[in-house]
């Protein structure tokens, strides 16, 4: 195995044992991704400078004799949305196109405490809406795994640059989705932890009562490692706290039977059926499901995450960051002009939408019971976890689909993540892990925990790991 193969544990080991210098490592990367970046185009920026920085601090404090982290010297990646001081923050947006970030998310000041090496930002579709990074104002990802199919999104950039050996791990942020299906089509495994166990502030806000950032790595081992560093409470974000996990293990596995009925992939349904009774013969107890208020999931995510959209995005207006129409007539012609070319058509969209289920006349009839369903969904997921510990399920109900394929009709594209959005609806951790192959092509199990159960399902991924077909 090469240095780009190792991961998080064994290249930091090599570096704290000076088997390898972090420069060296940094450099490995950077020759990698000049290589690979324009077929894939998993970057939006490349900061060699800084990466190289970075690693030389490391190898001088190991030379000096002092401990370092875990995670030193070892290269990453971020996405677009996430907060780096002195760095562009586009959000994959044209108006975003210049924005120099002022401040440090939480979770990058976390990294650089454990002397972090990052490679660049990664692409993103804009604003984190889209399932295929094909939304983005910049360029399109492709997924490493066959460059004529899509890498899956928001995080697609982040999936696609650890998927084809351009980084060790990335952060990504998840909504509906967005970490844990750019992980599952492109190979990797995706961490959505458990809403308001990772600091929130830093990370520019898509729908704030779903958003929520997490690793994307090689192993589950890896995705561990990442977790352990960034979750935790942070004065800056209110909705953040630390708890505790339920230790109760009951070794059994629930089965959401309305993740089987209609809409998935033949091959898909057969090879995760066959899984599942794989961990039968293991010795869990397997028991099938029901998430009744399923059904309602896709529609009363886009109500609210399109009604905290249109709010959250009103502050770009051209008049304190971002791009500004300098030929506007006026103040409205500004608003006008500035939204209607710096945002893009998938984000105007959901604006729109936004804004008319918030309007007078039909927030009752629209957002307040999509809210109203949310809390069901909660509810179901509660009931469910008195019974199982674990519920498992596909991460998509599809294959990687070719870029260009869906971009012409939305609610198809919506599809994409009708089975991971129940689990943003309620606030419970999922975790991506990779368990088979269709030909070239990754397919994933996500495994859903109760609140704050993300060591639980590290253990179970672990296991997951262990019995996939492939090496």
């Amino acid at each position: 195995m090469g240095i780009i193969d190792l991961t998080i544990k064994e290249l930091n080991q090599k570096i704290r044992g000076k088997e390898i210098k972090a420069v060296t490592v940094a450099e490995e990367f950077l020759e990698v991704i000049k290589k690979k970046e324009k077929n894939i185009k998993a970057f939006l920026e490349i900061t060699p400078d800084l990466a190289l920085e970075q690693a030389k601090k490391v190898d001088e404090k190991i030379e000096k004799g002092e401990e370092v982290s875990e995670i030193a010297g070892v290269p990453m990646a971020c996405k677009d949305n996430i907060l780096f001081e002195g760095k562009k923050c586009t959000a994959g947006s044209k108006i975003l196109e210049n924005y120099i970030a002022k401040y440090d998310a939480t979770v990058i000041k976390k990294l650089k405490e454990k002397n972090f090496v990052l490679l660049g930002k990664t692409n993103m579709d804009e604003f984190a809406m889209g399932s295929s990074t094909e939304n983005s104002a910049f360029q399109i990802t492709k997924n490493p795994l066959d460059l004529k199919r899509v890498p899956g999104g928001s995080s697609g950039g982040s999936a696609a640059a650890v998927s084809a050996n351009e980084s060790v791990y990335a952060l990504g942020s998840d909504t509906g989705g967005s970490i844990r299906q750019p992980a599952a089509f492109c190979g990797v495994v995706g961490l959505k932890p458990t809403y308001g166990s990772v600091s929130r502030f830093g990370l520019i806000a898509y729908a704030p009562s779903f958003d929520q950032i997490g690793p994307i790595t090689k192993t589950v081992e890896d995705s561990k490692i990442i977790y352990d560093i960034i979750k935790g409470r942070d004065d800056f974000d209110s909705t953040s706290f630390s708890k505790k996990e339920n230790k109760k293990e009951k070794k059994t596995i629930g089965v959401p039977k309305e993740f089987f009925e209609k809409g998935i992939d033949k091959e898909i349904k057969e090879k995760t059926l066959g899984f599942i009774n794989k961990l039968s013969e293991q010795g869990y107890s397997i028991k099938e499901v029901s998430l009744p208020n399923m059904e309602y999931a896709l529609s009363v995510y886009y109500i609210i995450v399109c009604s905290e959209a249109s709010s959250n995005l009103a502050r770009f207006d051209g008049i304190r960051y971002g791009f500004s129409e300098k030929k506007a007539k006026n103040l409205k012609d500004t608003y006008l002009k500035t939204r209607g070319i710096g945002f893009g058509e998938e984000v105007r969209r959901r604006i729109l939408l936004g804004t008319y289920a918030l309007s007078a006349g039909y927030y009752d009839a629209y957002y307040l019971r999509a809210q109203k369903i949310r809390n069901l969904i909660k509810k179901d997921f509660e009931e469910i976890f008195k019974d199982v510990d674990f519920i498992l399920a596909p991460v998509s109900p599809i294959l990687p689909f070719k870029i260009g394929e869906k971009t012409d009709d939305p609610l198809s594209m919506y599809l994409a993540d009708i089975y991971t959005i129940p689990v943003n609806l309620a606030g419970v951790p999922a975790l991506s892990v990779p368990f088979s192959k269709i030909g070239k092509l990754s397919i994933s199990v996500q495994i859903i925990g109760n609140y704050f159960d993300e060591e639980k399902l590290f253990e179970f991924g672990k296991i997951i790991e262990n019995l996939r077909d492939y090496d």
